[in-house]
């Protein structure tokens, strides 16, 4: 069963935002979560819709949240080109941080412990597919303390969130040479 739609807002990421003038617009949908369109031996899949509206001078982005240790979430573009923000933190200090860029048919996994969130800067309309234990609950308070993850993506580059003691350089990884087929390694490792 489909649970009902979560719409983000620009007030909804007020918390979060590079750029406080968007907050103006507080209206403006910036993405939607369809959850539990598909359910597959306890994992869930949903996908996230993404609008190419900038938030003042940051690309459009998902709120970002962590998982409990024992989780993963294995992620897939299904249309558009995406960024994926990922960065291991200990409260204010990050311990790695690096971004992917894919496109439609293209995958990764965030791994265990990693916050994440994703960044349409391509100008169109952006569809993400994401399966995880259904028993997984997101965590949305360190990315809230902190205002951010580590770097905010601007229409000028990166700009490193000055809330964190302690911000690594940002490094790019690459995505999944190929989306696993038996996604089982997904339920839980407790």
């Amino acid at each position: 069963m489909i649970k009902p739609d979560e719409i983000r807002k620009v007030s909804d990421l007020k918390d979060i935002v590079f750029d406080k003038s968007c907050l103006k617009n507080k209206d403006l949908v910036v993405y939607r979560v369809d959850r539990g369109i598909k359910y597959k031996n306890g994992l869930r899949y949903d996908e996230t819709i993404i609008s190419p509206n900038l938030l003042g001078k940051e690309f459009p982005k998902t709120k970002g949240h962590e998982h409990p240790k024992k989780y993963m979430e294995l992620i897939k573009v299904v249309k558009g080109k995406a960024l994926f923000l990922l960065q291991y933190d200990n409260d204010s200090i990050i311990e790695d941080i690096y971004f992917v860029k894919a496109r439609a048919g293209q995958s990764l996994v965030s791994p265990f412990g990693y916050s994440h969130t994703t960044i349409n800067n391509s100008g169109k309309e952006l569809i993400i597919g994401t399966w995880i234990d259904d028993n997984c609950k997101s965590d949305y308070s360190g990315i809230k303390k902190f205002e951010g993850f580590g770097y905010y993506l601007t229409t000028s580059g990166w700009k490193i969130n000055k809330c964190y003691k302690r911000v690594p350089k940002l490094r790019e990884e690459k995505p999944l040479k190929s989306t696993p087929k038996n996604i089982a390694f997904l339920r839980s490792c407790s």
